[in-house]
């Protein structure tokens, strides 16, 4: 059993697919598959199904394959404390990133670290929270930045800043009449929300209490895709949105007259690194912390009198 027959069965499980799998290694299919069954009939079993298509793993592959992506993870820690003794990080850093935080901090965050860690290299997507957390178990990616807690025991979550939510309205709503927010003051019926994509979602139902009344006053119904279209919706129709409150930033002075902040505790939004718990590359972790840690506003580094949601 060799370190290299465990990247392949780990490849051929993440891509199902032989063909894939060989690309993606930068070796032949031939060479691949011939490894794979190399190491079955070390093993004295059959690691993957492949009268299937897509090719599945069997029932013992499955837990094999589980066992080899924590060895694979272990034998990384070895080039970590290499690493270590190096000045500074290198290498290669795979980032998930929800929507809702990278439009904030995404291009200060890539200028500041690739101008301090010019030996890393980042390679960073914006994805839905669901699919970070699978390509995450799958080892696709290195790290997520995205909301907590998620209550996956197969990841470690580093909390790294604590967002407000806040209030966006048009003059002619109620809310706008209000110096500070109640949560029982807001009725879902009555204001714009992100489509079922995106975590923050369930966050504003989550503040609101999913409190409705029989009757819409919006009179319509629109799942927007971005906070930007949020925005645009409070600006040229009226309502009232939640946004987070990084989003703030872009905002002129008659858009922040329509900004009204949460009676304390003010629900906020948690926002942590997520990793596998048996993650390598610690070190550009720690420094992608630092530079998040630079850019958010000070206020945001402590959890004191705010409610996460």
């Amino acid at each position: 059993m060799t370190i290299t027959q465990l990247e392949y069965i780990v490849a051929v499980d993440t891509y199902r697919s032989f063909v894939m799998a060989a690309d993606k290694c930068s070796v032949t299919q031939p060479t691949l598959s011939m490894q794979v069954q190399k190491l079955e009939e070390t093993l004295g079993v059959k690691i993957f199904d492949r009268s299937k298509q897509p090719v599945v793993p069997t029932e013992i592959g499955i837990e094999i394959i589980a066992q080899a992506r924590v060895l694979l993870a272990e034998s990384e820690k070895i080039h970590e404390i290499i690493t270590d003794r190096e000045k500074e990080p290198s290498g290669e850093l795979k980032i998930g990133i929800i929507s809702t935080v990278a439009s904030y901090i995404l291009p200060k965050l890539i200028s500041g670290f690739v101008q301090k860690y010019p030996s890393v290299r980042l390679i960073v997507q914006e994805m839905a929270a669901t699919e970070i957390i699978q390509q995450l178990k799958l080892g696709t990616l290195d790290c997520g930045i995205m909301s907590t807690p998620l209550y996956e025991p197969l990841l470690t979550e580093i909390p790294v800043f604590y967002e407000n939510f806040v209030v966006y309205s048009s003059k002619h709503s109620k809310l706008f009449k209000k110096k500070n927010i109640d949560a029982d003051d807001i009725d879902t019926e009555d204001i714009y929300l992100l489509n079922e994509a995106h975590c923050m979602r369930e966050q504003a139902l989550n503040i609101c209490k999913h409190r409705r009344t029989s009757k819409n006053s919006l009179n319509f119904e629109y799942p927007a895709g971005s906070m930007e279209m949020l925005k645009r919706m409070v600006d040229q129709i009226g309502g009232a949105t939640i946004l987070p409150e990084l989003a703030l930033a872009d905002l002129g002075d008659k858009q922040l007259e329509k900004v009204r902040h949460f009676k304390s505790p003010e629900p906020a939004r948690e926002i942590s690194i997520v990793i596998q718990k048996n993650f390598a590359k610690r070190r550009m972790i720690e420094a992608l912390k630092t530079e998040i840690l630079e850019i958010v506003p000070k206020r945001m580094k402590s959890r004191k009198k705010k409610e996460v949601i």
